[in-house]
């Protein structure tokens, strides 16, 4: 096992330059996941870290080697791909052994590891199969166990679950967790969907425009976002953002609402510019004093709780309620916040305020 190391890591594509100076430790056996929108350059990022793409300035340590010459049979990685790559004339246990036999590998040794590493996924049954007699969810875990059986230093996942549906993913998600737990290998993952990165990651990293906008554990990112893209970014529904300005010891909103900014514990000086952000369960039914007066838009009952859309002045916020909340589209009425969960975020930079 090893660390990964990225130093001023930079790729361009002729003038257009996708990830731009990236540093950033991976401790040995973490479990990191890359997250961001579509073009944010995560994909690029693995790619350059498993030898794929080519390096147009800093550096890539595995371990206590610069890899950024070396190609990619050299740097003792492993790559589960979104697409699962399998040959579909050989059977589950041919495929997961192949790298092995062209590493020279003991036929032996090699019927041992696929043994492991199907025990471990829980495929042994499948080991006689072809990929066309199996699951999506099935030839994921065989792709999966084809990497594992090499024992690389590291993992690298490029959006593994994308080609499943919801119930599967959920249900690999699970199996890849174990299977960090299991092993303790290094991985790097990369993901559009928060969710997987939530429920993953020892750390995530959210990447905007080729640069990283916040590194922390999942609790942080969600709980104490750096700036209103990883606010947003994070959490489903996404954190609701409204402007307002501080104003007499106030958070004054458009529509003329006051929020006391000693509940909040933030100081700011009057005429201050603020992006206030609060996730839809810091909301609550009973009205206090931290309070914003609402107009109800649409009520969606989801069973486990009730999502309730608002408006504030002309912005639209979203309020996750117990299921017995009783409200109706069209009523006007007071809801409640959590002064200890707002968030404060500079209407300029849009960076959090602290």
């Amino acid at each position: 096992m090893a660390g990964v190391s990225l130093r001023a890591l930079d790729k361009s594509y002729g003038a257009l330059r996708i990830v731009k100076g990236i540093d950033l430790e991976i401790a040995d056996g973490e479990f990191v996941v890359f997250v961001g929108p579509s073009g944010c350059g995560k994909s690029t990022t693995l790619r350059m870290v498993a030898g794929l793409e080519a390096i147009n300035g800093g550096e890539v340590r595995i371990g206590d080697r610069v890899v950024n010459r070396l190609a990619p049979r050299e740097r003792d990685i492993a790559m589960v791909f979104q697409d699962y790559a399998l040959y579909p004339h050989k059977t589950v246990r041919e495929n997961m052994g192949f790298s092995l036999k062209v590493r020279g590998i003991s036929a032996g040794e090699a019927a041992v590891r696929v043994d492991e590493a199907a025990n471990m996924l829980g495929i042994s049954h499948l080991l006689d199969r072809r990929p066309g007699q199996l699951s999506g969810g099935q030839r994921q875990r065989v792709a999966m166990g084809r990497a594992i059986v090499r024992r690389p230093q590291v993992f690298l996942f490029d959006e593994p679950l994308s080609n499943l549906d919801a119930k599967l993913r959920g249900q690999v998600r699970t199996e890849i967790k174990k299977l960090h737990q299991a092993i303790g290998t290094t991985i790097i993952y990369v993901t559009h969907d928060q969710v997987e990165a939530m429920t993953l990651a020892d750390r995530i990293v959210i990447l905007r425009g080729g640069e990283i906008e916040q590194v922390g554990t999942p609790d942080e990112v969600y709980n104490r976002p750096a700036s209103v893209f990883v606010g947003g970014f994070v959490g489903s529904p996404a954190m609701n953002f409204a402007k307002a300005r501080a104003d007499g010891g106030h958070l004054v909103f458009a529509n003329g609402d006051r929020l006391p900014l000693s509940a909040i514990q933030v100081p700011a000086v009057d005429g201050r510019e603020f992006v206030v952000g609060i996730r839809p369960e810091h909301f609550t039914a009973n009205a206090s004093e931290v309070a914003l007066s609402c107009h109800v838009q649409v009520v969606e009952p989801l069973g486990s709780d009730t999502l309730v859309h608002f408006a504030v002045g002309n912005e639209t916020l979203t309020a996750r309620m117990p299921p017995e909340t009783r409200v109706k589209a069209g009523e006007t009425l007071k809801i409640g916040v959590d002064p200890a969960k707002i968030h404060l975020f500079d209407a300029a930079t849009e960076r959090a305020v602290h």
